[in-house]
């Protein structure tokens, strides 16, 4: 099933996805050298990588959103959508209660530092686990159940550039 919005024949989601998942992953990890090192700059960088996750999650969900919708009702892709895009819904949420928790909660001494609360870490890390979880689902909608994948996909097949389905032969 190709996906319905697409620039030089690519899927929007899956150009988008990559980045809010990186950044919030890695806003997690920094959490995790913070707690090991007690570096107060790690707390900086995941503050503001949590920020930045959380406003590209935004703007790729409306594609993913756009993609899910087009999917036939009655099949397995419906269902792992669902709940690829509940989860990733839910992940938005523990991310955002993390940072509001964490913007609350600023050094006195040093502004630019949030130190967090037990539970601001907490949803930090709930949410590096869901998206771990929707992450894996995304990748069977895409590697298993070719949502989003071209029709006409092969190993030989044309570039996008060309403007064609991929099943006509390049030349």
């Amino acid at each position: 099933m190709e996906s319905k919005v697409k620039i030089l024949g690519h899927p929007i989601y899956q150009m988008l996805v990559p980045l809010p998942f990186g950044l919030l992953a890695m806003s997690a990890i920094f959490d995790v050298i913070y707690l090991v090192l007690s570096n107060p700059t790690m707390l900086i960088v995941s503050y503001w990588m949590i920020a930045a996750g959380l406003v590209g999650g935004l703007v790729a969900a409306p594609f993913g959103l756009i993609d899910y919708l087009s999917i036939p009702s009655g099949t397995r892709a419906k269902s792992v959508g669902m709940v690829h895009g509940i989860g990733n819904v839910f992940v938005l949420l523990f991310f955002t209660g993390s940072w509001l928790l964490r913007h609350d909660s600023p050094d006195p001494s040093n502004p630019n530092v949030h130190y967090p609360s037990v539970v601001a870490f907490i949803l930090s890390f709930a949410g590096f686990a869901v998206a771990g979880v929707t992450g894996w689902l995304g990748g069977e909608l895409v590697s298993r159940l070719r949502v989003g994948v071209d029709e006409g996909a092969h190993v030989d097949a044309s570039s996008s550039l060309l403007g064609h389905a991929a099943n006509r032969p390049a030349h």
